[in-house]
């Protein structure tokens, strides 16, 4: 492999598209915390910490899988041997002191929810991805406290927040039993009992469906509660709409249908923005 092959590799490693899109959802869960953001400095520390978190995560998450991805994503870097084992293992480490180089800069309890993520994404792999339905969980958890961790680094984890985690970690406990439809066959050729496989396709679809109504129905929560208006409902209206057709489309094609959700979910974040900019005009008018 030429030194090229081994750049982009190591790129790839990242997954740079979900790496920046985390970072992105921590400014958003910063922005929907404090509405005007006056600590611009914080805001891009805890959004660096979670590029390179996220990135260490996708990296050592390779390492450990490039037996399953041999089968399953032979494209990836380690696989088709851009980068060797031993150099992504070193890559993701010096991800990981980025990462945590970044939130030490950040309130404590900010930096209390980067500890403690960056050791959910070690043992990932190692400890609840094989097992039914919990590596769901914690690939939740960890999607939603990118808000969390945005609220914190600004030193303001409001009801706005919250809910904005429990309705992006609903969605993606849900988007991830559909991805591990979608990998059923590779995952059981490599011996781990993910939920598809623990108690079939069709009943984990329909906990996938049922996860995700009841992320829907909880949505409307923020207008309920007073804190958003109806600025926040005219965005979230088309979102709630676009995730029920992912989880409807999933039942027929598993992998077009987490692609749906993953776009859905983005714009049911736009509508928090939204949302936060209705408040935030409302006070200065």
């Amino acid at each position: 492999m030429t030194a090229v092959e081994t750049v982009r590799g190591l790129w790839e490693l990242l997954r740079p598209v979900n790496a920046i899109s985390a970072a992105v959802l921590t400014a958003i869960g910063a922005f929907v915390a404090s509405g005007i953001v006056d600590a611009p400095v914080a805001v891009a520390a805890a959004a660096g910490a979670t590029f390179f978190g996220t990135g260490a995560g996708n990296a050592i998450n390779d390492y450990f899988d490039r037996e399953i991805d041999a089968h399953n994503k032979p494209d990836r870097p380690i696989p088709r041997n851009a980068v060797s084992p031993r150099l992504a293992l070193w890559y993701a480490l010096a991800c990981f002191g980025l990462a945590v180089v970044f939130a030490l800069t950040l309130p404590w309890l900010a930096i209390a929810i980067a500890l403690f993520n960056l050791l959910a994404l070690v043992s990932y792999t190692q400890v609840f991805k094989g097992l039914p339905g919990a590596g769901n969980v914690v690939v939740a958890y960890l999607g939603g406290s990118t808000f969390l961790f945005g609220g914190a680094a600004v030193h303001t984890v409001g009801p706005a927040v919250v809910v904005l985690f429990a309705l992006a970690a609903l969605s993606t406990i849900s988007r991830e039993i559909i991805k591990d439809v979608e990998d059923v066959e590779g995952d059981r050729a490599e011996g781990l009992n993910t939920l598809p496989i623990a108690i079939g396709e069709r009943p984990a679809l329909w906990i996938a469906t049922g996860v995700l109504t009841l992320a829907i129905v909880a949505s409307p929560a923020p207008y309920l509660t007073g804190d958003f208006g109806p600025p926040y409902l005219v965005v979230l209206g088309p979102a709630v709409v676009y995730l029920g057709y992912a989880g409807w489309t999933s039942f027929r094609d598993p992998s077009r249908g987490q692609r749906h959700m993953k776009y859905a979910m983005f714009l049911a974040a736009l509508s928090f923005v939204v949302g936060r900019l209705g408040v935030t005009a409302s006070a200065f008018g």
